[in-house]
């Protein structure tokens, strides 16, 4: 019922800029949040962006100042912007989504194929 397909990935210098996209599709209820995570290799997935229903965000503390997560409701879609880009934000990035398809149906968690980004010189 809810497809996510995230893309934007690719490679670039460090310092330089990537937008990760992740459209929605199909019909659900309510959106609590979406985000993005990353995992590395030999590294657990983590947060790394969110933005609930009411607009407030979320950054991992590795990530504050330089990534910036917003969402576009005429496109159903979410943005990730990543500038000044490290080394270390190599990773997959997936798109996150907690929705609920139903008012009588729990919130569940719905995920992006990934993307991936590579910083290096």
């Amino acid at each position: 019922q809810v497809q996510l397909v995230d893309s934007g990935g690719g490679l670039v210098q460090p310092g330089g800029s990537l937008r990760l996209s992740c459209a929605r599709s199909g019909s659900i209820f309510a959106v609590d949040y979406m985000g993005w995570y990353r995992q590395a290799p030999g590294k657990q997935r983590e947060l790394v962006a969110r933005i609930t229903s009411i607009g407030d965000t979320i950054y991992a503390d590795s990530v504050k100042g330089r990534f910036t997560i917003s969402v576009d409701n005429a496109k159903n879609t979410v943005y990730l912007q990543m500038n000044s880009l490290k080394p270390e934000d190599t990773a997959v990035y997936y798109c996150n989504a907690a929705v609920r398809l139903s008012s009588w149906t729990p919130q569940g968690d719905y995920w992006g194929q990934g993307t991936q980004v590579t910083v290096s010189s």
